[in-house]
């Protein structure tokens, strides 16, 4: 400081709608190639030599200083702890004189808070800030999601900007998690009259995402990097992605199992035995309680057998069983390897039981326990129940065998492309003599047939524009947004029908075909299975709903299963719908709401 080492850089802060610069944060930097030329070094150092606050003012002229003479626009964002704050209020004279002799506005100041130091007590701190408010300057929360930033200190100091922590923002293109706590944080913006910064963009992806959001700015390295002079706008990268005319394609959130569902959601707390116990005991318990399906019998804490009510009580009703048995030990008739499982296991772990070659444990039940301890039973219908229930309210947001995003996410996205008024092209893809092939083949051969689909679909597909979703089946919706939209379709198209062949056994293909009943019994002769494609055009002034682009699209593809090259396009035009290839109109599609079987967005359960 005394040697006047220090210099200031500047990183731009961009508008997500315009990608115009809503100001620049000054990042303070020691003697370029010494050990302090990191902020970090600076202010490590600085708290060894107790004069933290004082290079935090310091810094704070130098960078007031740079700026006004860079003429750079806009806002400076300039980053100061509790205790600077404070410090600097107890100066308010000194400030007030610098800015007038740097002739620089306190409008344009925008106060960051740090982590730098506690922010407590809070009371002097919002007083702080109200003199740095009422002198015309903002605040900002710095790296919210981290550290000390909660939303206690959001309610406490209502600030006007409030910075995303990079730990959050990068990725949020991948991540579902990531993006539902950003939609969290923007409707907290909201309420609290707050505009919201996402942090550390480092990728086009993940800008586009948190454009789609709502948030209003952004900084980080896809914007612009800091500079001692930067050029005055954002990188052309970032613009070009704020400018684009399509929207992003969210990762979709998956209602993941395994940390919904444990095996204690199904637990029973039930009486044991130990392996001393008489036949005679047993049947009293199960006469006490009529409602218990099963005993367990435990040694030391573990369970080492059980004993099936039904099996029993009907061996009791036998002649002469009491006296033979009653008075001996309960683990005579017992499983003494009964299904296992801690209490803590996942649905997944649950549901690979259901192809276990031993199904005792559905008449049985389940064994739970605790680190190997005993803690209760459970029924196999609940096992089936729980693990049945789970399926289907997942199947809804992802397909359980191609993982692609289900029919919740579907409709999600369609409502966003209609809402944000960008033109799209929804195409209903259905395979064509799947089911014969299903049957010829079995379920093994059938589902590599649909992840065949799956995988040659999502490859035609701009990740960052065009979005593919598994109704169910051998249904698919791609919603494309690509300009390109028709060439890639009809090249996954051409690759799907000369890849599919190849699932077929050598006798089949020399054939061309195989044999196999139709719906009414009969034989028939079935071609290689290929895709038909119908698709809906939808324009940016669209009077239809996510339901209604359904009922056309599966008209579409129904329309397109009966042409000749398997693809048809549906022109919305008062409710007609017109063959490209032959310019002819036809009558027979009226777009009325929820009256196609097996509509797109109403189906739940994949099924084939």
């Amino acid at each position: 400081m005394e040697q006047q080492l220090l210099s200031a850089v500047f990183q731009p802060i961009g508008f997500l709608a315009s990608g115009e610069i809503l100001g620049y944060e000054a990042l303070i930097r020691g003697p370029a190639g010494s050990t302090l030329e990191s902020p970090q070094a600076l202010f490590q150092q600085a708290q060894l030599e107790d004069c933290a606050v004082s290079l935090e003012r310091f810094a704070s002229r130098v960078c007031i200083r740079a700026f006004a003479q860079a003429q750079l626009p806009g806002k400076l964002f300039l980053n100061f702890s509790a205790m600077a704050i404070r410090e600097i209020v107890r100066c308010e004279d000194d400030v007030r004189n610098f800015l007038e002799d740097v002739q620089f506005a306190p409008e344009r100041i925008v106060i960051e808070l740090t982590e730098q130091t506690s922010p407590e007590p809070l009371d002097s701190l919002e007083t702080s800030l109200r003199v740095m408010r009422e002198a015309g300057a903002q605040f900002a929360l710095d790296d919210y999601g981290k550290g000390n930033t909660n939303v206690s200190l959001w309610i406490a100091l209502q600030p006007d900007y409030v910075k995303i922590d990079r730990s959050i923002v990068d990725g949020v293109a991948k991540s579902a998690f990531r993006l539902q706590v950003l939609r969290h944080m923007q409707g907290l913006a909201n309420a609290g009259h707050s505009s919201l910064i996402a942090e550390g963009l480092e990728t086009v992806e993940d800008l586009m995402v948190c454009r789609d959001l709502g948030i209003a700015y952004a900084q980080g390295y896809v914007l612009g990097r800091p500079a001692l002079k930067p050029s005055g706008r954002l990188e052309e990268p970032a613009l070009a992605a704020i400018s684009v005319n399509s929207i992003a394609v969210f990762p979709e959130v998956v209602k993941l199992a395994p940390r919904a569902f444990s095996a204690s959601k199904i637990l029973i707390g039930a009486p044991s035995v130990s392996p001393a116990t008489r036949n005679n005991d047993v049947l009293n318990i199960l006469t006490r309680h009529p409602n218990l399906h099963a005993v367990a019998i435990v040694k030391a804490g573990r369970p080492v057998g059980l004993i099936n009510r039904r099996t029993f009580v009907d061996a009791y009703a036998l002649p002469y069983y009491r006296e033979l048995f009653g008075k001996k030990s309960c683990l005579e008739f017992a499983n003494t390897s009964p299904m296992v499982v801690e209490k803590s296991a996942t649905m997944e772990e649950l549901a690979q039981l259901l192809s276990c070659e031993d199904q005792r444990y559905l008449s049985d039940g389940l064994v739970i326990v605790e680190q190997g301890q005993y803690v209760g039973l459970a029924t196999g219908e609940d096992l089936v129940r729980a693990v049945t229930e789970v399926r289907v309210e997942a199947a809804r947001y992802a397909n359980p065998l191609t993982f692609l995003p289900g029919n919740m996410p579907i409709d999600a996205h369609i409502r966003r492309l209609v809402e944000s008024g960008v033109p799209f092209y929804a195409c209903y893809c259905d395979l064509n003599s799947f089911k014969p092939f299903n049957d010829q083949y079995g379920y093994w051969k059938g589902d590599e047939m649909l992840k065949l689909a799956a995988a040659i679909l999502s490859e035609a597909c701009d990740p960052l524009k065009d979005f593919i979703g598994h109704v169910g089946g051998d249904d698919f919706l791609v919603l494309f947004q690509s300009e390109d939209w028709e060439s890639r379709i009809r090249t996954a198209m051409k690759r799907f029908n000369e890849r599919a062949v190849r699932l077929y056994a050598p006798a089949d293909i020399e054939a061309g075909g195989i044999q196999s009943e139709d719906r009414h019994g009969n034989q028939r002769f079935y071609g290689f299975v290929t895709i038909a494609v119908g698709v809906v055009p939808v324009g940016p002034d669209t009077n239809l709903d996510s339901a209604a682009i359904a009922t056309l699209a599966a008209a579409a593809k129904r329309e397109a299963k009966r042409s000749g090259d398997s693809y048809y396009v549906c022109r919305n035009d008062q409710h007609r719908c017109v063959r490209p290839e032959q310019g002819a109109i036809s009558e027979r599609w009226p777009t009325q709401r929820g009256q196609e079987v097996g509509a797109l967005i109403r189906a739940s359960l994949p099924s084939r």
